[in-house]
């Protein structure tokens, strides 16, 4: 029932004509046609292509899948933004920025890559369909890493899109960790949310995995110890500034949960390019 009332408020909004221009950060965790048509890979693929035609100000970002053909998607390393080393786990994780464009289209996709996370291996689980034991740390490295990048890219967004539970922990860290940079202390965030697809636990260190900076292990007391799916989605609700059900059916606890939090939503839409650029304008307005 709170969760309709959200839906009927925002439709019920004035319609906003003339959306001021925006510069939108999107954070994926699979993008077609690097990897296979789901929902979550088409919507990666679509969003960022329909902003671009608005004639808004697009990023793009996605793992570096160990599935990923290099040669038939035509990546190249990015030298000027690689070379980095992140620290998880006191542990330094090199960091590779490779480059792609989706072809018939002007949107070009960051890849965010790193041997040990990525590169040799596929995205949530392996061959025989066991998670990784390490996906908690994936995503932490992969969320810094794209961070990381924007701010070399000189480059301030507006609005930071994020999809998958890999970038879950995007909107914790820019709000922690990152709260003072220049490239986001403006910014505002937006998480979609999808069906699960993650089954096991993100491991038990996590939590003190994702400490940097002012991002902190006693600011995640609240959540249980063993963080799974739920668990990160609520860490992404919290932070976040709306979000986004990106289709008819996702996960129920979530979707109450950010309705109870009174975070704007937007609801399910099979045509959503106007609703989520209204959507963007009513949480970042012009300034």
């Amino acid at each position: 029932m709170v969760l309709c009332n959200y839906f009927s408020t925002f439709a019920n909004d004035n319609i906003v004509l003339g959306m001021a221009k925006k510069k939108i950060l999107f954070i994926n965790q699979e993008i077609s046609p690097y990897v296979p048509d789901t929902s979550l890979s088409v919507l990666g693929r679509e969003l960022p292509k329909a902003m671009q035609e608005r004639d808004h100000e697009i990023r793009t970002f996605m793992p570096k899948w160990g599935t990923i053909n290099e040669r038939r998607g035509q990546l190249h390393e990015v030298i000027r933004l690689s070379g980095m080393n992140l620290i998880i786990n006191d542990t330094d994780h090199p960091l590779i920025i490779k480059v792609a464009s989706i072809v018939g289209t002007r949107v070009q996709v960051y890849f965010i890559d790193n041997d040990d996370y990525f590169s040799k291996r596929q995205m949530t689980a392996d061959e025989n369909g066991v998670d990784y034991a390490d996906n908690g740390e994936r995503a932490i490295f992969f969320a810094r890493g794209v961070l990381e990048t924007v701010k070399k890219l000189r480059w301030v967004p507006d609005i930071i899109h994020c999809q998958g539970w890999m970038s879950a922990v995007v909107p914790f860290y820019i709000k922690t960790a990152y709260k003072d940079e220049p490239s986001f202390a403006d910014a505002k965030v937006v998480t979609s949310l999808f069906t699960k697809n993650i089954t096991n636990d993100l491991g038990a260190s996590f939590k003190q995995s994702v400490e940097y900076r002012d991002a902190k292990p006693a600011l995640l007391s609240a959540y249980n110890d063993s963080f799974d799916f739920e668990e990160l989605g609520k860490l992404a609700i919290d932070y976040s500034d709306g979000i986004m059900i990106a289709q008819e059916e996702v996960n129920a606890e979530l979707t109450d949960y950010a309705a109870s939090k009174k975070v704007p939503i937007l609801p399910y839409a099979e045509d959503w390019a106007d609703g989520l650029e209204q959507f963007y304008d009513k949480i970042y307005p012009d300034k």
